[in-house]
């Protein structure tokens, strides 16, 4: 799903800037400086390619789209798809869930309903799944952490390509003709630096860890359910507990938790 609160954020960003600088009587034209946007860029990520891992890198930038396309994490059909699993086993043992364990899409769930089956203790249960979600968290946030590194290393970046601008209207002091566009590499370095830091690395970073917190508290939602599955705990009372997940609890737990109450038998008319 399109988050429209990124873009719109973003541009509001962009033009609160461009739209200042336009009030102020300058030209938007004098911020386009492509020597600064090089310098800034090219150094920013030739920082975070050194300090990261190529697989790790690889993977930061993949999960830049969900900064403005959020991953599907679906509460309610986990929610669902547990229960009936509960009411199955209830109902017909633990062995009954097997039929469903090469039909599941989701390898987690693949891998903690063949431990369920296999009759796993829900201690051995929980330990065994919360290792690999630990492994698969600390993955998602080193790879979302490259752009909170990117946000730490651009405005340095920034500093760098000023100096280095000021470095050329030095060595030209006895031709004004070329002052003007040194200084200018100088401050739109500068302005690259701490602007794309602030507006797109650092904000991009912290979206992108809260979609990882909410990609593994699916998953331990999931341990949960499972782990109750095997304490043999009632289908209702695993309902009530992983609804205590939701993001949010309106009008749709309602529905989900609330069962239709049975009509009192009618009582025989007395003769």
């Amino acid at each position: 799903m399109i988050d429209k609160l990124s873009i719109f954020g973003l541009i509001l960003g962009l033009a609160a800037i461009l739209g200042g600088q336009a009030l102020e009587g300058g030209h938007i034209s004098s911020l386009v400086q492509p020597t600064a946007f090089l310098i800034v860029l090219g150094g920013t990520f030739g920082a975070v390619m050194l300090q990261s891992p190529f697989p790790v890198f690889m993977q930061g930038v993949r999960m830049m789209g969900w900064a403005f396309r959020s991953p599907k994490v679906q509460q309610m059909p986990v929610v669902e798809q547990v229960v009936r699993w509960s009411q199955v086993a209830r109902k017909e043992g633990l062995l009954a869930l097997e039929s469903q364990i090469a039909s599941m899409p989701d390898p987690f769930a693949r891998k903690g309903l063949q431990l369920l089956v296999d009759g796993a203790e829900p201690d051995r249960l929980r330990e065994v799944l919360e290792v690999e979600v630990t492994v698969y968290e600390n993955h998602l946030r080193n790879a979302a952490k490259i752009w909170d590194a990117a946000g730490g290393y651009a405005p340095t970046v920034g500093i760098l390509g000023a100096v280095m601008g000021l470095i050329h209207v030095m060595e030209n002091l006895s031709d004004p003709a070329k002052l003007g566009g040194g200084i200018a590499v100088a401050f739109v370095a500068t302005i690259y630096g701490v602007g794309l830091a602030n507006l797109v690395f650092l904000p991009v970073a912290k979206k992108l860890l809260a979609h990882v917190g909410r990609l593994v508290s699916l998953r331990e939602m999931m341990i949960d359910g499972l782990v109750s599955i095997a304490n043999g705990d009632n289908p209702r009372i695993i309902e009530s507990r992983l609804l205590g997940y939701l993001e949010e609890k309106p009008k749709t737990v309602a529905k989900v938790a609330a069962k239709p109450a049975a009509k009192p038998a009618a009582r025989p008319a007395a003769r």
